[in-house]
């Protein structure tokens, strides 16, 4: 369980930070359901721009941003049809574009910032917050930082996408690269035990073992994709289950709490073909961004998981151009797809494109029909990865509609049901036990902890303590005392 310890002087100090810069901040329960946002706060947000560094914008971590309105609506989703993916099965993705900074990212950051925030653990008149990443989530954390008026250490690979350099220079996030790209994670280890030995003044926080971010998940995507499914799902339709890149696994707990509500759906994790550190305990590296791999986060519920998908990045890459070059839309409104779909598929960046094409081949695995719907984060959209498709068109050359066309039969269409593992029992206990590794031998968890991770009562019990969170974050705000107006 996370430790809620109250260190009150340091709470003192966070809440008159707060009471200073204006910030007040959303329970969970408000990000699952943000109509219930105090009014006065929503009629505020009309003026605030959706990434603009304001603190209000806390109160749109949810994906129920209406982007006509600046208030809330309905689910960000986009559902793609037949013709395009090929298979029957109805598959949704949640839009995470439409939240501050263009990622869902920041909810995870939220998670794992305000349970030390609430308590005085993390007191940000003193301390430095640091945000070891493959992009989206220390872009999260920056944000976060930002609003609180405290210093964000963004740690992430080199090799990252220009985009997300960029941002972090605007937000004036100090940043630190580590060698090699999003398969590198190791070295994001490896600088935060320099920073712990060298630099006290900083807390990290380290979204691969920090139980707030499957907690967010957990609780606001899960119930998010539950909501969407009840309101689209006609007469029979049936959730057949959750697929998401691992990256971090955070996402992975909306799968969590889909499983509950839906007993028989599957949670499908996704990862690069060229790193196969699931699929086959392998290594190497790859161009699917944000995922990092040669390990399995702490806070994956690898006992819950259903079955492993290897993607190979070629085929993102191939898409991502079908997606977002002009001969590559020309094809797909050629083919019969609608011009308002065409315009919606630049939602999706590479991570989400993996995730899409995973859908595809759990659809064609499980032989899914018409009445099965299958759910996928759309983590960031192809705005991140613009310096991607200036690289792509100089390696190689100008796209055409009959590269489109190839593309779409052989790399989305036809994707076949190759690098899929349906995983028993003792399948799921030798990844838990890979594990032991990473964090026992190096980052310094103990065997009990560890064996902890396979009692299922653990996770009951650690996404329960959210209605603790909440009760800390209604308090805090009394302290804080602010009328908005």
């Amino acid at each position: 369980m996370i430790d809620l310890t109250i260190d009150e002087q340091a709470l003192e100090r966070t809440v008159k930070r707060a009471r200073q810069r204006r910030i007040l901040i959303p329970t969970f329960a408000q990000m699952r359901d943000p109509q219930t946002i105090p009014e006065e706060i929503q009629q505020r947000l009309r003026t605030i721009g959706l990434w603009d560094l304001h603190p209000l914008n806390l109160f749109r971590i949810t994906w129920k941003n209406d982007i006509k309105t600046g208030l809330y609506g309905k689910v960000n989703f986009l559902e793609f049809p037949s013709a395009l993916s090929g298979v029957k099965c109805r598959i949704i993705g949640l839009i995470g574009k439409y939240f501050p900074t263009g990622s869902h990212k920041v909810g995870a950051a939220f998670g794992c910032l305000v349970p030390r925030l609430v308590t005085g653990q993390f007191d940000p008149t003193t301390q430095k917050a640091v945000w070891p990443s493959t992009g989206n989530y220390c872009r999260g954390g920056a944000f976060d930082s930002a609003l609180l008026g405290c210093s964000a250490v963004a740690i992430l690979p080199e090799e990252m996408s220009r985009e997300r350099f960029e941002w972090l220079h605007e937000i004036d996030a100090e940043i630190i690269a580590t060698p090699g790209s999003e398969s590198n994670v190791k070295e994001i280890y490896d600088k935060c035990w320099e920073i712990r030995r060298t630099r006290p003044d900083c807390v990290i926080f380290n979204q691969f073992e920090e139980f707030g971010n499957a907690i967010w998940h957990y609780t606001v995507t899960g119930s998010t994709v539950e909501e969407l499914f009840t309101r689209i799902k006609g007469d029979e339709g049936r959730f057949a289950g959750f697929v998401a890149a691992t990256g971090s696994a955070g996402t992975l707990g909306a799968g969590d709490y889909l499983k509950r509500c839906y007993p028989y759906s599957k949670i499908i994790a996704v990862e690069a073909l060229q790193c196969p550190t699931l699929l086959y305990n392998g290594f190497g590296s790859h161009r699917i961004e944000g995922i990092g791999d040669k390990h399995i986060p702490w806070i994956h519920n690898v006992r819950n998981t259903d079955m492993i998908i290897g993607i190979d990045d070629e085929a993102c890459m191939r898409v991502l151009r079908l997606f977002n070059e002009q001969a590559g839309q020309r094809f797909l409104i050629g083919s019969g797809i609608s011009e308002a779909i065409v315009a919606d598929l630049s939602l999706l960046g590479i991570s989400a494109i993996s995730n899409l094409l995973a859908a595809i081949k759990t659809a064609k695995y499980y032989e899914l029909d018409e009445n099965d719907i299958l759910a996928i984060p759309l983590t960031d959209s192809a705005e991140m990865y613009c310096s991607r498709l200036e690289k792509l068109t100089e390696t190689a050359g100008h796209y055409s509609e009959t590269e489109a066309n190839c593309d779409c039969n052989r790399y989305l269409q036809g994707v076949g049901i190759d690098y899929m593992q349906e995983l028993g029992y003792y399948d799921r206990k030798a990844l838990h036990n890979l594990k032991y590794f990473t964090w026992v031998e190096q980052q310094g968890k103990s065997v009990n902890e560890l064996n902890e991770l396979w009692n299922p009562r653990f996770w009951n019990d650690l996404y329960t303590q959210v209605k603790e969170w909440d009760e800390l974050i209604e308090r805090f705000n009394e302290r804080v005392g602010l009328s908005i107006e």
